[in-house]
C-alpha cells in the first residue's frame, strides 16, 4: 500500500479502501529507544537520531508515518526560553522566559537558526531520503501554547480576565513565530504537519475564548503551510468542534474525551470540509492497558467512523510496544489485511 497517497487521500475527504493507522502527536517510546539504539536527550539534538527515532513505530509496529519531532519545547527554545531536554522517559519543558511582560516578546532575528529548527528541517531531509512511500509529519506548537510558554500558562490564563489586550499581543507575536518556522519547514517540505495547542483545551479555555483568541491565529498559520495539515487540541473539545473543524485544516486529532459520533455528526453537518483523527487513548489503552484493550478500543472508533486512526495525544515514553502493534493489528483485522 502506498501510505503517503492513502494518507493524503483521507486527509483530501477522499473514499480509501483501507483507514490509515498513523500517530501525528508523541512518537517515542523507550522500547524503541532500546531497539534502534536511539535516547533522549540525543534524539532531540541529532537529526539521525531524530529521524530514526520517529520513524521507529512504523519499522517495529508497522505505523504508517514518521513523526518528529518529540515535544513542543521547539519554538520556546527558539525564541530565547530555557529548555530542560529531559532524560529517559522525560520529555523537554520550558523552565525560564526571558519575557515578563506580554507586550515586551519579541522574535530573535536568527529564530530560526537557533535552538532545534535546523535539527528537525535535518531530519525530514533525512527521512525523505530513506523512505519513498513513508509520510513524514513534524508536529508544532499552536500560537496560544506558545504565548503561554513566553509568559506562563496558569498566567496567561488569568490575563484573559484582567488583559486581554495583552494575551491578544502575545498571541500575535507567537503566531509570526510560528510562521516563521513554518516557512523554513516548507522548503524541507513535510508531508503532514501537525499542530498541536494544549493550552486551548476545552479544559482551559471557553469555546468563546476559543473562537475569539485561538482561532484567528490558527486559521493565520495554516493558512502559511503548504503542507496538508492536522489540529490536534487536548482534552473536552465538544463545543469547539466546530470553529475546530472550520479552521481550514485538513484533520482534526481529538482524544477519547469526545465520543467519535459527535465529532462525526458536526462534520458531516458541516460538510466533510475536515476529516476526524485520533481517538486512541494513550494515558489509558495505550500506556496502562493489554493489547486487548487496544484491539477493542480501535475496533469501536473504527465503528463510529474514526476517518484516521491514531493516538489521542501525545504517546507516553514508557508506553509497551506491543499495544502499538496492537492498534495496528486492530486495524488490519477491521479490514481483513495480515497482520504486522
Amino acid at each position: 500500500m502506498n501510505y503517503k497517497k492513502n494518507l493524503e487521500d483521507v486527509l483530501n475527504g477522499k473514499e480509501v479502501d483501507i483507514t490509515p493507522v498513523i500517530t501525528v502527536t508523541q512518537s517515542g517510546i523507550l522500547d524503541a529507544m532500546e531497539l534502534t539504539n536511539t535516547s533522549w536527550p540525543e534524539a532531540h539534538k541529532n537529526p539521525e537520531q531524530m529521524a530514526t527515532l520517529g520513524a521507529s513505530l512504523y519499522e517495529l509496529a508497522g505505523l504508517e508515518d514518521a513523526k518528529i519531532p518529540f515535544c513542543l519545547a521547539v519554538e520556546a527554545e527558539s525564541m530565547g526560553c530555557e529548555v530542560d531536554l529531559g532524560q529517559g522517559a522525560r520529555t523537554p519543558e520550558v523552565v525560564k522566559s526571558p519575557f515578563d511582560n506580554p507586550r515586551e516578546i519579541e522574535i530573535p532575528d536568527d529564530f530560526e537558526e537557533r535552538g532545534r529548527i535546523p535539527v528537525i528541517c535535518e531530519a525530514v531531509e533525512i527521512l525523505h531520503e530513506r523512505y519513498d512511500n513513508l509520510p513524514v509529519c513534524v508536529g508544532i506548537t499552536g500560537p496560544f501554547t506558545v504565548a503561554g510558554h513566553m509568559i506562563g500558562v496558569e498566567e496567561i490564563l488569568k490575563m484573559i480576565n484582567t488583559d486581554y489586550y495583552g494575551v491578544e499581543a502575545a498571541i500575535d507575536v507567537a503566531a509570526e513565530a510560528v510562521m516563521a518556522y513554518i516557512k523554513v519547514l516548507n522548503e524541507v517540505k513535510p508531508d503532514i504537519i501537525c499542530v498541536a495547542d494544549p493550552t486551548s483545551s476545552g479544559d482551559l479555555l471557553s469555546p468563546l475564548d476559543f473562537q475569539q483568541l485561538s482561532r484567528p491565529a490558527l486559521e493565520d498559520i495554516e493558512e502559511k503551510m503548504k503542507s496538508q495539515n492536522v489540529l490536534h487540541i487536548c482534552g473536552h473539545v465538544k463545543n469547539m468542534l466546530k470553529d475546530m473543524l472550520s479552521c481550514g485544516y485538513n484533520g482534526i486529532s481529538i482524544e477519547e474525551a469526545v465520543d467519535m459520533r459527535d465529532a462525526q455528526a458536526v462534520k458531516h453537518s458541516l460538510g466533510d470540509i475536515s476529516q476526524v483523527c485520533g481517538n486512541i487513548s494513550t494515558s489509558k489503552t495505550l500506556y496502562r492497558g493489554t493489547p486487548e484493550e487496544v484491539r477493542q478500543e480501535v475496533l469501536q472508533a473504527l465503528e463510529k467512523g474514526v476517518d484516521v486512526v491514531a493516538p489521542s495525544c501525545g504517546i507516553a515514553a514508557a508506553s509497551p510496544l506491543a499495544n502499538i502493534q496492537a492498534m495496528v493489528n486492530a486495524r488490519n483485522e477491521y479490514f481483513g489485511i495480515e497482520e504486522h
